[in-house]
C-alpha cells in the first residue's frame, strides 16, 4: 500500500493526539485518586523544637513525604494525656509551623484519655491539651491535640480536572477489602499540592486501604 502525503499527515495528527491523551493521568480522568495513609505524628515550633531537643537542634530528614516540602524527620517523641498511659515513638515532621500540633486517631485518643475534635490541620483553637515528651524537655500544650479530617490534596490543574475549589467537600467511594464511602471529604487545592488523599489508620484499617491504593471522587 502506497502512503499519500495526505495519509502520512493524518497519521501524524493522530499519533500526536494519542501521546496527549496518555499524558494526562488515567486515574484522574477516571475520578480516581492515590490514597496516603497518615499515622500519629507532630509538628514543632522553633521553640519547642528548642525545649525538646536542645536550643538549637535542628531536625533531621528522614524521607521526603508526597506532598512537596513536606518531610518525616529522624526524631520521634513520647506523648501522654490524662490517662498516663504513653504512646511512644511519635514521629515528628517537618518543616517548622507557626503552632506545634499532635494529630492521632480515635483508637489513640482512647488509650490517651483526650477528647481530640475532627479538625483540619492547623485548626487547633479549643483542640485538646496533650503533652510531649523529649529528650531534653517536656511541652504541655493548652491546646493543640486533633484528629485530622478525611482531605484530599490536589494541584490547580487536578481541582480544574475534577471541577472542585479549595476548601469544598466531596464523597469519596473507597473500594479496599470493604467498600465504604466516605462523606464531606474536604478538597485543599494549592499549585504546592499533589494529588493524594490522606487518611488516618483507623479509616485505612477499617477499609483496608494502603499506601497507594485509590478512591474515587463521585458525583451526587
Amino acid at each position: 500500500m502506497e502512503y499519500t502525503q495526505e495519509m502520512v499527515k493524518n497519521l501524524v495528527k493522530k499519533v500526536l493526539a494519542e501521546l496527549d491523551d496518555a499524558s494526562v493521568s488515567p486515574k484522574s480522568e477516571e475520578g480516581l485518586v492515590p490514597v496516603g495513609i497518615s499515622n500519629r505524628h507532630v509538628h514543632l515550633t522553633r521553640e519547642h523544637v528548642d525545649i525538646l531537643f536542645g536550643k538549637g537542634y535542628e531536625l533531621q530528614v528522614l524521607k521526603d513525604l508526597s506532598q512537596p516540602g513536606q518531610y518525616a524527620c529522624k526524631e520521634t517523641l513520647t506523648i501522654v494525656g490524662p490517662s498516663l498511659r504513653p504512646i511512644e515513638n511519635v514521629r515528628v515532621l517537618g518543616p517548622e509551623r507557626k503552632a506545634s500540633q499532635v494529630e492521632i486517631s480515635k483508637t489513640d485518643s482512647y488509650v490517651l484519655k483526650v477528647k481530640p475534635p475532627v479538625r483540619e490541620s492547623g485548626k487547633i483553637k479549643g483542640s485538646s491539651p496533650i503533652t510531649i515528651i523529649g529528650p531534653k524537655g517536656v511541652v504541655t500544650l493548652d491546646e493543640g491535640c486533633i484528629i485530622a479530617n478525611r482531605h484530599i490534596h490536589m494541584s490547580l490543574e487536578d481541582g480544574a480536572r475534577f471541577g472542585v475549589k479549595d476548601g469544598e467537600t466531596v464523597t469519596v467511594d473507597a473500594e479496599g477489602t470493604r467498600r465504604t464511602r466516605f462523606y464531606d471529604v474536604q478538597v485543599r487545592v494549592s499549585d504546592a499540592f499533589r494529588l493524594e488523599m490522606h487518611v488516618d489508620t483507623d479509616d485505612a484499617n477499617a477499609v483496608g486501604l494502603s499506601n497507594g491504593s485509590t478512591v474515587k471522587i463521585v458525583k451526587e
